[in-house]
């Protein structure tokens, strides 16, 4: 059982790596091909947004 969770923890440690490199990349093609929007900040989260949030950090709570 503890195997399987170690595999899970991996995984979803992975996964945040590749969101955080698929930030930068947004972030740094934004800069590179529209340089006059670069400065533009993302809009805040909705509610909706934040509940899915909340719903899922309540099912990882261990990472």
């Amino acid at each position: 059982m503890e195997a399987e969770v170690d595999k899970l923890e991996l995984m979803f440690q992975r996964s945040d790596s590749d969101l955080d490199y698929i930030q930068y990349r947004l972030k740094y093609e934004l800069k590179t091909n529209h340089p006059d929007s670069a400065d533009l900040e993302l809009s805040p989260l909705t509610e909706e947004e934040k509940t899915v949030i909340e719903q899922l950090k309540s099912h990882i709570t261990d990472l």
